[in-house]
């Protein structure tokens, strides 16, 4: 059959109008989910004054996840939600006498502490570049920590504080790929330093995208993370805690 010029024209347009509108359907919404297991070693210590007490941490594997949420509507930025737990428990031989929780224990004793904190993360951010070699992403950060610290000596003698707080951080992500061949690396980070406390929570990762299609891509990270709270007076308690370790993770883009 042979096609008029009427008729290849209204060709023309269906097809104009099929892959736009599968352009649409990827353009006007999408995002990401995620999930990492995190190999995490702490450092550092506590209390409820300047003197800080240190303790031997226990290396700990945390499972952390996050999702984004993305469209294309102008000066209304993505939306970030991240969940990260932060669980160990540690040992001292006390040098000095310590004061934590209503409690006094006296030098020479032996404390154990069970840390027990978990941060999410409401991310604001905007998509300065975005395409298949470089992305950049710039934002705002609410860190919400809750928790509680706990203390207990030999002798059975124990005591507990509890930490809530949200704190605004900036936040940034760049994005290098290597087109071709599903290969990339990542840094993404939030830091705040206010007086004499500072936070700061990054990671670098390389990137592999064994998936790529119209619906969902599939990409394996394999990186390193480090969050580090340095805290004075916050519901009473003072801290330099760094948490930092090796991750394995796994992104479902679409």
């Amino acid at each position: 059959m042979k096609l008029t010029h009427k008729h290849t024209s209204t060709a023309v347009i269906g097809l104009t109008f099929l892959f736009a509108g599968h352009a649409n359907a990827d353009t006007l919404l999408g995002g990401y989910i995620g999930a990492q297991s995190w190999q995490m070693s702490a450092d550092g210590g506590f209390s409820q004054n300047e003197n800080l007490v240190d303790f031997e941490f226990e290396d700990e594997n945390q499972v952390n996840f996050y999702a984004a949420l993305e469209h294309p509507i102008p000066l209304v930025p993505n939306i970030k939600i991240a969940r990260t737990t932060m669980d160990t428990s540690g040992t001292t031989t006390l040098t000095g006498s310590f004061e934590f929780g209503g409690e006094v224990y006296i030098a020479d004793s032996d404390l154990t502490t069970q840390i027990e904190l978990t941060a999410t993360d409401y991310t604001l951010y905007y998509e300065i570049l975005d395409n298949d070699v470089v992305s950049i992403d710039i934002g705002i950060t609410g860190k919400q920590i809750d928790g509680d610290i706990m203390v207990q000596s030999d002798d059975g003698d124990a005591s507990q504080e509890n930490i809530s707080a949200i704190i605004p951080m900036g936040y940034a992500k760049v994005a290098i790929g290597l087109p071709l061949t599903g290969l990339g690396i990542y840094a993404e980070g939030a830091a705040l330093a206010i007086d004499d406390d500072s936070f700061t929570d990054y990671q670098i990762a390389l990137t592999y995208s064994f998936v790529e299609s119209l619906a969902l891509d599939l990409t394996l990270q394999a990186g390193y993370r480090s969050t580090e709270l340095d805290i004075n007076d916050v519901d009473d308690v003072y801290a330099d805690l760094q948490f930092d370790g090796v991750f394995l993770g796994l992104e479902f883009d679409f």
